[in-house]
């Protein structure tokens, strides 16, 4: 079986040749969610590795410049492995990262883990498994267990994991878990730990399975914490997503369908807290606070021209939202087919026609108008809708 386990990890793209050159290194173990996934029967994202002694020195056999983290004890070599010396850790208060003492063996280095169907190591040298008690059986159980009752108030960020490893693995919540995280959300646990740590693991929870991973925030009341004005309706981020085309973000979606209550101004400047890029935060608070005007006003729209005139400037994700907040039809329309439309005429051929200025700009939009309502199927038509044109 050990064997088996560890050609299973061979199969991750990139890790073969990477393990490989560390298979000579004395202490390196394979830990956390790679064995848990190859345990039962999942493809590993990624490979995590620890390692009993120095692992920057084992990070140089698989790069010339890895990026170190020297507080840590951490390195990465490539997008595949991650390195990381085995230690110790405890926390000086709630929320605070924590001190680390090199030098811990494995079993020390588990004990630390916030999960114990994490807590599961494999030897690169020869396939040893190693792991803390019970582990095997959690996830033979298919089961979420926290190591120890005060682990969600040392780092509250593993309520999010908690809420996200259950949507992923679709794993149950040991009941003495499920208590000690409600424990820690009643006592306001999240307040402690950095926006941008928070935005971090709200990222990664966006990539899990929708909705279940926002059902389980909705479970904890973890929503509010994170996005002002948290509503959840589970259909309609079902509906929204279903709805979004592939240049559109489902992630980006899911959020904003549960910030459909906020304003503009408070969730922009939540998300900057939170530290997501420009470009996401822009299509979350755009998506939020303009798809709820926008259905009722789509769901009048009677000619392919109207739904365009309305919906040209906006994000895909502004309209995968209308669309499922009750306007179904023209956003799939505009999403799926009309914004997809082009001329057979551009500004030069107006120029040449005579015209400059603004003017140039309305011919576009009434030739564009013609083409989608079906009334200027060739260039020749699209140049008459232009001339015919209103001046102003």
């Amino acid at each position: 079986m050990s064997e088996n386990l560890l050609e299973q990890l061979r199969e991750v793209p990139g890790a073969a040749p990477l393990l490989d050159a560390l298979v000579d290194v004395p202490g390196v173990w394979v830990v956390g969610g790679a064995v848990r996934d190859v345990l039962i029967g999942r493809e590993p994202r990624d490979l995590d590795l620890v390692v009993e002694g120095d692992a920057a020195a084992a990070a140089r056999l698989l790069a010339e410049e890895p990026l170190i983290h020297e507080r840590f004890g951490t390195a990465t070599a490539t997008g595949v492995v991650n390195l990381a010396a085995a230690r110790r850790e405890r926390y000086e208060r709630p929320g605070a990262l924590p001190e680390v003492e090199f030098g811990a063996p494995i079993a020390e280095d588990l004990a630390r883990r916030a999960f114990t169907v994490n807590a599961i190591a494999l030897r690169l040298a020869d396939g040893e498994l190693a792991s803390v008690a019970g582990a095997l059986e959690d996830l033979s159980e298919r089961r979420l267990r926290v190591l120890h009752e005060r682990s969600f108030l040392d780092d509250p960020t593993r309520l999010l994991r908690l809420v996200r490893y259950a949507a992923r693995l679709r794993f149950y919540m040991e009941e003495a878990t499920r208590g000690w995280a409600f424990d820690a959300v009643a006592a306001a646990a999240l307040d402690t730990v950095s926006p941008a740590r928070l935005g971090a693991e709200l990222r990664l929870l966006l990539d899990e399975p929708m909705p279940s991973a926002l059902c389980g925030l909705e479970a904890f009341a973890l929503g509010p914490a994170l996005v002002p004005g948290f509503s959840f309706d589970p259909d309609l981020v079902e509906r929204a997503r279903r709805l979004a085309p592939q240049d559109a973000r489902p992630d980006l979606i899911a959020l904003a369908a549960c910030a459909v209550d906020a304003s503009e101004s408070a969730l922009s400047a939540h998300l900057d807290e939170l530290e997501f890029p420009a470009r996401d935060r822009d299509a979350i608070v755009a998506a939020a606070t303009r798809a709820r005007a926008l259905a009722p006003a789509l769901g009048g729209t009677e000619t392919p021209s109207a739904i365009w005139a309305l919906l040209r400037r906006e994000l895909p994700e502004t309209v995968a939202l209308a669309g499922a907040l009750g306007a179904e039809a023209p956003a799939k329309l505009w999403l799926d087919d009309l914004r997809h439309r082009t001329l057979a005429i551009g500004g030069d051929d107006l120029v040449a026609e005579g015209l400059e200025g603004p003017a140039v700009g309305r011919a576009l939009e009434a030739a564009t108008a013609a083409m989608l309502d079906g009334e200027a199927p060739d260039r020749e038509a699209q140049l008459a809708a232009a001339r015919a044109a209103p001046p102003q």
